[in-house]
């Protein structure tokens, strides 16, 4: 089998199925990855494996996002920033957690 392009997949799928019923599949495969974490976590359902599955359908649907928007440049730029906000904020999180304990002790 050959291996498959994403980039080129994700231009091929817009082109033929079009740009807006594949924003509104977006939504659609998003909203059912919600409804198994919900399930997941209000119901306590064993569900991993529909997780993954809808995982992987969001994360094919978000490429054709960034593809549909020509945004990817953009994104993998802020959400690097993003990321070092996080590791900041968790930083500074476990700083204090050791100033409360040094108190504490």
């Amino acid at each position: 089998m050959t291996e498959i392009n994403e980039e080129e997949l994700y231009k091929r799928a817009l082109r033929i199925w079009g740009k807006e019923p594949q924003m509104l599949q977006v939504i659609e495969e998003m909203s059912e990855l919600i409804k198994e974490i919900l399930k997941n976590i209000n119901r306590k359902k064993d569900n991993i494996d529909e997780i993954i599955e809808e995982t992987a359908d969001v994360e094919i649907m978000l490429g054709q996002l960034k593809c549909c928007y020509k945004i990817n440049d953009e994104i993998r730029k802020y959400k690097a920033e993003k990321l070092k906000l996080i590791a900041k904020r968790l930083d500074d999180w476990e700083q204090k957690e050791k100033e409360n304990d040094a108190k504490i002790a």
